[in-house]
């Protein structure tokens, strides 16, 4: 297999290591960067619990190699946190009480900052389409949306 060099920077860090042309991104973060907040759910892009941001467009990193991610900067749920301040999105799930075992909650919310960052005041419907990439199997979304819908107003008054 061949080797390839990449530098990617990560939650404002950058990183550059020596990698398998063939190792997904998602294996990249969670055992070369040690970063376990991205889960591995499903390998085929169905459940989106892997889902980060790469250039602030949420992607699945089970289907993407890490040399695809060379020269990109991603955000992964361990960087949403600011100064020891949770991210309205991660306030809200916990507010609202959005996640249950809490297996698909990373991937949900990093979906749910791209969707915010391009609808700031999403309707109910508006977010379960934004959201309909990513599965729970716990808590039938209604939490989820509520905590979307916290984050969204969060936001609108920390703008204000």
């Amino acid at each position: 297999m061949s080797k390839h060099t990449v530098t990617i920077e990560i939650n404002g860090s950058s990183f550059t290591r020596e990698v398998d042309s063939r190792l997904l991104l998602v294996h990249f973060i969670r055992e070369d960067l040690q970063m376990t907040g991205t889960h591995i759910g499903c390998d085929t892009t169905h459940c989106g619990a892997c889902t980060v941001l790469m250039d602030g467009r949420s992607i699945k990193s089970c289907t993407l190699f890490t040399i695809q991610a060379n020269g990109k900067s991603l955000t992964t749920i361990e960087g949403l946190e600011s100064g020891g301040k949770l991210h309205p999105l991660q306030e809200g799930f916990h507010e609202e009480h959005g996640l249950q075992c809490g297996f698909c909650t990373p991937g949900m919310i990093m979906r749910a900052v791209e969707l915010l960052g391009k609808n700031p005041n999403p309707t109910e419907d508006e977010i379960r389409t934004g959201i309909s990439g990513n599965l729970c199997r716990c808590t039938g979304y209604v939490n989820i949306v509520k905590s979307v819908q916290y984050a969204a107003e969060k936001m609108k008054a920390e703008v204000a």
